[in-house]
């Protein structure tokens, strides 16, 4: 399989290319130039398969160029091998809907799914090459401790996390900063989410520096972490399969990268109903598919961090789609965001958004209200992410099976929880040490130089 850019679709790339770098040159996405539609067929012989085996054949084809058939498979079982699920992933009844907990990993919370994986194919690609590597992330909270773990202690590679300061929950902090291993630096930034990604894309855009330091990136535009995300619908799809109707899928998220992996499942051939894009109170997303304004506005401190983002990288991709696969308007459009901070969606591009799309949002007090409306009703605590994506299903009529994605456990957001039912979630076991540990983390000013300056002595 051959990648291009969504702004430049002269040029091919290998998938090696496309993990390691993340963001392509020209500032556009990596998508495959032909994307593997499976057949009726395999897709039937995929519904009797666990986690592990169903992973592999979904991912092979878009990393076939890479890694050998037996290898992939050893890769994806050490990866899952850590987490507290067998399958991975557990589905679970509350209500009228069906919750996927997606949370067994690591670090509690999704990007675990993706992160162990794509941690792994570093290791795999640097014990075959003379080669060191320095990944430069940005985290609005889950992502930095799923990153640092799956990086933590491997050979000839740095990790370097910008979280905003004081903007992430304790227990997401805890995760990252409590960290030993020397290859891990926490950089917390005085600024919010968007400050912390636009020093990030902007040290990428400085292909002199990038080059230098050999950096690379996980954040969710890595296209290795949208295709391990698209399996857990393909999963979590053949568990219910079997139920009336189509099945939908609430997904609550900022960025957009979790899911556009569902919008790739249904791409591949998976008979997805709809896909709710459910956002907090900084709900550009909401607003671009109800009303086609994508308007950058200030964003919004919540109980909800991970989705408390105003510019959604990901959302690139559906673009180009949206215009027809075009890499010059793409690169037009985005051009004009970068400048403008906006852009209109007409109703021709609204009508195709919606065939596979719809959106909701919830602000704090709705939240608030939701973790305790199903708490008191099903005795089931949802994180805020998770309520948000929850109450997806109350803002649309929707006929079917429907899925909504609990992208976090509870614990981590101890003080949102105990507002809205006065109990504080325990951390797992094996987790509780970190309230006690030493924290390590710099303090940097929002600004590109300093920043840059830092990560480069820091490698020296």
């Amino acid at each position: 399989m051959k990648y291009i850019s969504t702004r430049d679709k002269s040029k091919e790339f290998e998938f090696k290319d496309v993990f390691l770098k993340g963001l392509a040159d020209d500032g556009g996405l990596f998508i495959p130039k032909n994307l593997k539609k499976f057949t009726e067929k395999e897709l039937n012989e995929f519904s009797n398969l666990n986690y592990i085996e169903l992973a592999n054949k979904i991912i092979a084809p878009f990393v076939d160029d890479f890694i050998s058939g037996k290898d992939l498979e050893d890769l994806i079982s050490k990866s899952y091998s850590t987490f507290r699920e067998k399958n991975v992933v557990k589905l679970i009844n509350v209500g009228d809907r069906k919750v996927l907990e997606l949370f067994h990993g690591p670090t509690l919370a999704f990007k675990d799914v993706a992160m162990q994986l794509l941690g792994n194919f570093y290791e795999y690609y640097l014990s075959k090459e003379d080669d060191k590597i320095n990944i430069v992330v940005a985290t609005s909270g889950d992502t930095g401790a799923a990153a640092i773990e799956a990086i933590r202690g491997k050979k000839n590679i740095n990790i370097f996390v910008l979280h905003p300061h004081n903007r992430v929950s304790p227990v997401q902090r805890k995760l990252m900063t409590t960290v030993k291993d020397k290859n891990v630096h926490n950089i917390a930034i005085n600024g919010n989410f968007d400050d912390c990604q636009n020093l990030v894309k902007s040290m990428f855009a400085d292909h002199n520096y990038a080059k230098s330091i050999r950096m690379s990136g996980v954040n969710s535009i890595n296209w290795a972490r949208i295709i391990a995300q698209s399996v857990y619908y393909f999963y979590s799809f053949y568990l219910v399969k079997n139920d009336k109707g189509p099945i939908n899928f609430s997904v609550p998220t900022g960025n957009f990268g979790d899911v556009y992996a569902g919008y790739l499942a249904k791409k591949m051939g998976l008979q997805i109903g709809k896909l709710i894009v459910a956002t907090n109170q900084n709900d550009i997303l909401h607003r671009a598919i109800s009303s086609g304004q994508y308007y950058s506005e200030k964003v919004q401190e919540t109980n909800s961090p991970s989705m408390d983002i105003q510019i959604a990288s990901n959302f690139e991709r559906l673009i180009f789609d949206l215009n027809n696969e075009d890499d010059h308007e793409t690169s037009s459009v985005m051009q004009k965001i970068k400048s403008e901070k906006k852009y209109d969606l007409d109703q021709s591009k609204l009508d195709k958004i919606r065939k596979d799309f719809l959106s909701s949002s919830a602000d704090e007090k709705k939240v608030i209200s939701l973790i305790k409306k199903v708490y008191e009703s099903h005795k089931e605590i949802l994180d805020p992410h998770t309520a948000i994506g929850y109450g997806g299903f109350d803002d649309v009529e929707l006929e079917g099976t429907n899925i909504v994605l609990s992208t976090a456990h509870p614990c981590k957001f101890p003080d949102a929880i105990f507002n809205a039912i006065n109990i504080k979630p325990d951390l797992p076991d094996e987790l509780k040490y970190i309230s006690n540990e030493k924290e390590n983390f710099d303090l940097l000013d929002n600004d590109i130089n300093i920043v840059k300056q830092h990560i480069k002595e820091k490698i020296q």
